[in-house]
């Protein structure tokens, strides 16, 4: 029973796709967030 693996005993070296996949969409929002404000104030001013 020493062999029994749970899921937070893998390997964390790299992050799972999955992850990289949800960090890239919150990235791509965050970033169209920032120039959207950037352009809205230049744009007001």
């Amino acid at each position: 029973m020493t062999d029994l693996k749970l899921p937070g005993d893998k390997d964390k070296s790299k992050p799972s796709p999955v992850r990289v996949a949800i960090w890239i969409c919150v990235a791509g929002v965050g970033i169209y967030m920032l120039l959207s404000g950037v352009i809205g104030a230049l744009n007001a001013g």
